[in-house]
C-alpha cells in the first residue's frame, strides 16, 4: 500500500512537471542568456518569490484588511457593515476608560516581565559550566517554555488558589496562617500572573544567553587572566560586551511577548479581579468575542499593533546607535 502511494505521489509530481514545462523551458534560456551576476539574483529572487507571495497572503493582506475593519461598525451577529471612519479610534483614545485601564496594566505587565532578561541571564551564566551532566539541568530549566500556556495557567492556579483549594494556602492552614488571596486581590493577582510568565519563560532566555555565552572565545577569558583581571572585571569587559546582540534581541522580543499578554490572565484570572489583570489583548478578545464588535476590538489591535511598531523601531535604533547593527 505504501508503493501505490509513492507511486501515485511521483506520477503527481512528474504530471506537475510536465503541466508547467511551458513555463519552465522559456524561463531556463532567458536564464542562460543573462551574465553571471544577474542569473544569481534572479536565481535567488525565484527562491524567496513563493516565500514572499504566502508572506503578503497571510500577513501583509491581513494587516491591511485588520486596518480597514478598524474604520467600520461591525458586529459579529449581524450582516451590516457600516464606514464610520475614526470614530472607533476617538472613541478608544478619548472616552473608554477601560481600554484605558488595560493599556495601563499592559505596561505594567511589560515593567514586571522585563527581569526576566536577567534572570535568563543569571541561569545561562550557572548553566555554562563544563560540568558533567549539565545539559540535563539545561533540559530542566528550559522545560516550561515547551509547556502550553493554558497548562502553566492551570497549574499555577492550582498553586496560588485562595482558601484551601490552592496548595500554598493549604499549607498555611496547616499552622493557622492565612489564607492569602493571591488570585482575588488586584496587586497580588498581578504579581502571581507576572511570576507565572517569568516561570514558563525564563527558559528561553536562558537558552540565547547561553548560546551567547558560548559564542564568546574562551582565548579572550584566558589573556584576561594572564593580565591578572579578576572575574568581575571578565564578566564586566568581555562577558557583557559578548552578550549586547542577545541582549538588544530579548529586550525587543520580550516587550512585544508582554504586551501580548492573555493565556495566563484567561485562565487564571479571567482579567479580574475588578479589572486589575486585565490586558490590552484580553480586552480585545472580550471586545470581540464576547460582545461581537469586531470593528472596535479591531481598532484596538491597530493601536496595539501602532504602539509595537513605535517601540521597536525605537528600540532598533537605540542598539544601532550603540554599534548594534541592523
Amino acid at each position: 500500500m505504501t508503493t501505490i502511494s509513492m507511486g501515485r505521489i511521483v506520477d503527481f509530481l512528474l504530471g506537475l512537471l510536465e503541466v508547467f514545462n511551458p513555463i519552465v523551458e522559456p524561463y531556463r534560456r532567458f536564464h542562460e542568456r543573462l551574465p553571471r551576476k544577474a542569473q544569481q539574483t534572479v536565481t535567488a529572487f525565484m527562491f524567496i518569490l513563493p516565500f514572499g507571495i504566502l508572506y503578503a497572503i497571510f500577513t501583509i493582506l491581513p494587516i491591511f484588511q485588520t486596518f480597514w475593519i478598524s474604520l467600520h461598525k461591525w458586529e459579529i451577529m449581524g450582516t451590516n457593515i457600516r464606514y464610520i471612519g475614526l470614530r472607533n479610534f476617538e472613541r478608544l483614545l478619548t472616552r473608554d476608560t477601560q481600554f484605558h485601564q488595560a493599556f495601563a496594566q499592559t505596561i505594567l505587565f511589560v515593567a514586571l516581565t522585563i527581569p526576566i532578561i536577567f534572570v535568563g541571564l543569571f541561569f545561562a551564566l550557572m548553566l555554562n559550566r563544563p560540568v558533567k551532566g549539565i545539559g540535563v539541568f539545561r533540559t530542566i530549566f528550559y522545560l516550561p517554555n515547551i509547556i502550553a500556556v493554558t497548562v502553566i495557567g492551570l497549574i499555577w492556579s492550582r498553586v496560588f488558589a485562595s482558601s484551601g483549594r490552592g496548595l500554598i494556602n493549604a499549607f498555611l492552614e496547616q499552622y493557622n496562617a492565612g489564607p492569602i488571596p493571591f488570585l482575588d486581590q488586584g496587586d497580588l493577582a498581578t504579581l502571581v500572573v507576572a511570576f507565572t510568565t517569568l516561570w514558563w519563560t525564563v527558559g528561553f532566555s536562558m537558552l540565547v544567553f547561553l548560546a551567547g555565552l558560548q559564542d564568546i572565545s574562551q582565548a579572550l577569558y584566558d589573556a584576561a587572566k594572564v593580565d591578572g583581571a579578576n572575574r568581575w572585571r571578565q564578566f564586566r569587559h568581555i562577558t557583557i560586551p559578548g552578550l549586547r546582540r542577545p541582549f538588544a534581541f530579548l529586550c525587543i522580543l520580550q516587550v512585544i511577548a508582554s504586551f501580548q499578554i492573555f493565556g495566563q490572565v484567561d485562565v487564571m484570572t479571567g482579567g479580574g479581579p475588578a479589572g486589575n489583570t486585565r490586558t490590552i489583548v484580553y480586552n480585545i478578545f472580550e471586545t470581540s468575542f464576547l460582545y461581537f464588535q469586531v470593528g472596535y476590538g479591531t481598532a484596538m489591535a491597530v493601536i496595539m499593533f501602532a504602539v509595537l511598531l513605535v517601540i521597536s523601531l525605537f528600540q532598533l535604533a537605540l542598539f544601532r546607535d550603540q554599534g548594534l547593527g541592523s
